[in-house]
């Protein structure tokens, strides 16, 4: 289980979503001999979709920062299937054949990509996404609130503790997040943001967004 105290305000940086993916993965290789196929904490997807969700976003907030010109109005066009009805829209799987090792393989290749990504992308790039033309920053905050919320998911299936550190929520709720309360205490605060919870006075959020496009610029 990872815990921190405090919090400390910053940027976003490809060190964190470095340090997220890593805390993850030391989390669920806890329990890689468990059934994977229970459903993920709220969710409708099982841990194992759950988990190749999570690394398709990574891969794909890459993506959308790698062209030498990355797209304004859309998303870099790879194409997105699903399994089954109703399951996550993904361009990466991982092999069945490769048990929950080679799908925690896969995130882990994803986080570095991303972490990759966003350190060798200057920061005055902007790239399309639905909640706003973000920046290297924000996708990496986008990546890191991914990684922590759908780990708490899985490890809410597959009955793991997870706390991740406070000073991290803190960053990624003031890069994304506005309107969310600061003087809360900052992993119930994230999950209250993301519609996982609710805080003291503020019900369980039914709908829910963040802001991508950088602080200052128009939204």
């Amino acid at each position: 289980m990872a815990t921190a105290e405090g919090t400390a305000s910053g940027p976003v940086t490809a060190a964190d979503v470095e340090h997220a993916v890593r805390l993850a993965l030391a989390t669920l290789r806890e329990a890689e001999d468990r059934d994977w196929s229970v459903k993920a904490g709220s969710l409708e997807w099982d841990c194992w979709e759950t988990v190749e969700h999570l690394a398709d976003d990574l891969f794909s907030y890459a993506v959308q920062l790698g062209p030498a010109s990355p797209p304004s109005d859309t998303n870099v066009p790879f194409a997105w299937s699903r399994k089954k009805p109703g399951g996550p829209a993904n361009a990466v799987f991982a092999d069945r054949a490769a048990g929950t090792a080679g799908l925690l393989q896969v995130l882990d290749a994803s986080g570095a990509l991303l972490t990759a990504i966003v350190r060798t992308t200057p920061p005055t790039v902007r790239a399309h996404h639905v909640f706003g033309a973000a920046d290297p920053e924000g996708f990496a905050a986008m990546g890191i609130v991914e990684t922590l919320v759908h780990t708490h998911d899985v490890a809410e299936g597959l009955g793991l503790e997870w706390t991740p550190p406070a000073d991290l929520c803190d960053r990624v709720l003031a890069r994304l997040f506005p309107e969310a309360p600061a003087d809360t205490d900052r992993w119930p605060t994230l999950l209250w943001a993301t519609g996982r919870a609710e805080l003291p006075g503020r019900p369980r959020l039914t709908t829910w967004r963040w802001y991508g496009t950088p602080r200052g610029e128009a939204r």
